[in-house]
């Protein structure tokens, strides 16, 4: 069987998911938790997303920065690998991004999984001073973002001048640990841009929807492998589900618990929902259209029974 990989997000406060505990140390201390509790139940990775301001709107709701987040996680977990779904290109300077990324390989023992993507919260951004530029501006940063930070992970001095970004002799040390370097997540289904620059670049790619929606993703991705000749097979395809598990499917409830507001048929179609069997089935499925990795969310989150159901009775079916 080939490998499979499962990783968790912790809950960071962007979904909300923080909201019934009053305090922000004590919600801080669930998210330590969850990642601890991650690792010990065997996950291979845990993430975290890259935003400010909570959705579906703004509330005023802690939301965990990105990057301090990793870090301190790192000293907190020993063996689990640590990434992000996905980090925003608009958000930070390529060059600082590559030092941030690197010291976080080197503090966590080299067990980093560095996601990236084009960003797409208009909110956020103008809120935060950044501009908001067009899609295909966004997602030409993020190509030129992605050039300059292997560059730095693997050069002396980097040099680069593209049409928005621009490096002269950045040093960045020390190197990541992982030879040649991270693993690189490119987040996002654009069929025409985004997916050609994951053929370019991505050792992992990341794109949603239903299993039909899914395996079209991958055929796009295949076409664009072929036009910039890199075999399709060397780029390990994932999926970031919704995950709500329970032992019985009168647990489940026949109504809607997606934070989105889906119907409920249509948010189980989607994603993992359902008893431990019909969530492996699920999970099958997927395997056989070629993903390879899964990156969910608990939708029960600050609960942690789908996080526990799901590594003690799903999981160990899959392997």
């Amino acid at each position: 069987m080939t490998d499979l990989t499962f990783g968790v997000f912790v809950p960071q406060g962007w979904k909300m998911e923080l909201a019934s505990i009053p305090d922000p140390q004590a919600k801080w201390q669930r998210a330590v938790d969850t990642a601890v509790r991650a690792e010990e139940l065997g996950y291979d990775q845990v993430w975290v997303y890259d935003h400010f301001h909570n959705v579906p709107v703004p509330a005023h709701e802690a939301v965990f920065e990105c990057w301090t987040t990793m870090a301190a996680i790192s000293q907190c977990t020993s063996t689990i690998r640590l990434g992000q779904m996905v980090g925003c290109t608009g958000y930070r300077n390529p060059a600082l991004l590559a030092k941030v990324t690197s010291t976080v390989d080197v503090i966590s023992g080299g067990r980093l999984d560095w996601g990236i993507g084009a960003g797409w919260y208009d909110h956020e951004y103008r809120a935060y001073g950044y501009d908001f530029p067009s899609a295909g501006t966004r997602i030409a940063m993020l190509e030129e973002c992605v050039e300059i930070v292997k560059r730095m992970w693997t050069e002396p001095d980097a040099t680069f001048a593209g049409t928005h970004f621009s490096v002269d002799g950045a040093q960045c040390d020390p190197k990541p640990l992982q030879r040649p370097h991270p693993p690189v997540w490119i987040g996002g289904g654009g069929e025409r841009k985004t997916l050609r620059v994951v053929a370019r670049h991505a050792t992992h790619s990341n794109f949603g929807g239903k299993p039909d929606e899914w395996r079209h993703k991958r055929e796009v991705l295949k076409g664009h492998c072929a036009e910039v000749g890199r075999d399709e097979d060397e780029i390990t395809k994932t999926w970031s589900p919704e995950l709500f598990v329970r032992a019985t499917e009168a647990e489940i409830g026949d109504r809607s618990r997606s934070f989105w507001g889906e119907p409920f048929e249509s948010w189980r179609e989607g994603n993992l929902v359902g008893t431990p069997e019909q969530v492996a089935e699920k999970i099958q499925r997927y395997v056989e259209l070629g993903c390879t990795g899964f990156v969910p969310w608990c939708a029960d989150y600050p609960d942690h029974g789908s996080l526990e159901l799901f590594a003690a009775e799903v999981i160990p079916q899959l392997r």
